[in-house]
């Protein structure tokens, strides 16, 4: 997987600890999109693994089968956080 990111949410994951946790959530009201979710810590009962990335520790789901060839970060102005988009959607397919 090649990791895309921009260099604001480069320095915004370096200034929350050096680490980000993405994993796929399933919305209910929306269809049942699957959409990415970040975050600086894991969320509570999942295991994550790392992967091989410059400048920052990422972490995806322990089980996950399937990898996105690209996997593109920018940061979210209001409110401020590193969104995460899988081959450039904003939705894993």
């Amino acid at each position: 997987m090649h990791v895309i990111a921009s260099s604001q949410a480069a320095a915004l994951i370096q200034a929350t600890g050096g680490r980000l946790y993405g994993w796929p959530h399933r919305g209910r009201c929306s269809g049942g999109v699957t959409v990415l979710r970040t975050a600086s810590r894991p969320p509570h009962g999942m295991a994550f693994r790392p992967l091989a990335t410059d400048g920052f520790e990422l972490h995806v789901p322990a089980g996950l089968a399937r990898l996105p060839e690209e996997l593109h970060l920018e940061v979210q102005r209001f409110p401020r956080r590193v969104e995460a988009y899988w081959n450039g959607c904003a939705w894993v397919v």
